[in-house]
């Protein structure tokens, strides 16, 4: 399996530790003999060999000067190419594409699957734009091509709120879905049920790395509403905008409102729902009042939770964490081992 990187930020990087640790495991249990061929990235540079690249010199150049360009040069190996001419040219079977994507137009991320389908090449992304604005479009593209397209990290990073509904849950009708889909807005709520304000909350989860210098993406329900369109367009299969999805965030909570709920045994929780009824699909996210009884209530700190409704198994809920370097490149690793299990069937 030869993958080309686009882009080789933290998440990246942290795939490739994982496939040079774990590369006897891999071949070992899935037969899965995978290379580094290629990475791409607009601020680091790139490197190509068609042999494969020596990942510990990459985890090394990158970390100790900033820069791709400074692995070693040799014979076979191209440096300079920019993510389109990296697609395009290298001999690369799939394309792990975890560029800095702008989720509003989905771009560079859904260029840069257009542009692999087209040439025949699998993509495995965390990237939520593509799925969120283009999940019709790419897909079709893709299963013309004959090719893969994984995004399992979207919704739940490492957790599988994609993968386990599809396979473990196969059979079932899931005719609900509600999650708590961003860490941040839970621990913030966490942390004003102990007593803090909104804002002593927000600046705690900002120094713990958990909320962005700009929290409006997660504080406004936007993050939570791309994922709910991605539940909605691939375990729904209803193509929901992101739009067209009403969203309520939690900077209007007050801790007069936390408090008075506590006091009656409940708690508030930013849900993004999916609901199919008569056919029709619907979402929402908004800060909710659940009970202490429901299964969500229990889910605290920077945790993520997604409950499912199925006509057979009844509810079933995974929790996990929703973010994070190390568990954001197991999301691909599990999209990378899907795809070897699938071409081992393929060619058996």
């Amino acid at each position: 399996m030869r993958i080309a990187f686009i882009g080789f930020g933290g998440v990246g990087q942290s795939l490739a530790e994982i496939i040079s640790s774990q590369s006897a495991k891999l071949l070992g249990s899935y037969g899965m003999d995978a290379k580094v061929v290629a990475v791409s990235d607009v601020m680091k540079g790139s490197v190509y060999d068609p042999e494969g690249l020596d990942i510990g010199e990459l985890l090394k150049s990158v970390r100790d000067m900033g820069s791709i360009e400074n692995y070693p040069d040799g014979p076979g190996i191209v440096k300079g190419w920019d993510s389109m001419e990296t697609i395009q040219n290298s001999n690369a079977d799939v394309i792990v594409e975890v560029t800095f994507t702008d989720v509003k137009t989905g771009q560079p991320a859904i260029d840069h699957c257009r542009t692999a389908f087209e040439n025949k090449k699998s993509v495995i992304t965390t990237n939520k734009g593509p799925v969120a604005i283009a999940y019709k479009e790419l897909q079709s593209l893709a299963d013309e091509n004959g090719v893969y397209w994984g995004f399992e990290g979207t919704v739940m990073s490492g957790t599988p709120a994609l993968r386990m509904p599809v396979t473990a849950l196969a059979g079932n009708e899931i005719t609900e879905i509600t999650g708590i889909l961003n860490g941040t807005t839970n621990y913030i709520l966490t942390e004003m049920e102990k007593g803090k304000s909104y804002q002593e909350a927000l600046t705690t989860a900002q120094r713990l790395g958990y909320a962005e210098a700009d929290p409006t993406s997660d504080v406004e329900g936007y993050d939570a509403r791309y994922k709910a369109t991605i539940l909605a367009n691939y375990l729904m299969d209803t193509p929901l905008a992101a739009k067209d999805i009403p969203c309520k965030g939690i900077s209007g909570m007050t801790s007069k409102m936390v408090e008075e709920a506590v006091g009656e045994g409940k708690r508030w929780k930013l849900l993004a729902t999916v609901k199919k009824e008569n056919g029709n699909v619907t979402a929402s996210v908004q800060p909710e009042l659940i009970d202490s009884d429901n299964p969500l209530a229990g889910v605290t700190g920077a945790t993520n939770a997604i409950l499912y409704q199925c006509d057979l198994a009844g509810p079933i809920m995974l929790t996990g964490a929703g973010a994070g370097l190390t568990e954001t490149g197991y999301s691909l690793l599990i999209d990378l081992i899907d795809l070897q299990r699938r071409n081992s069937l393929v060619k058996a």
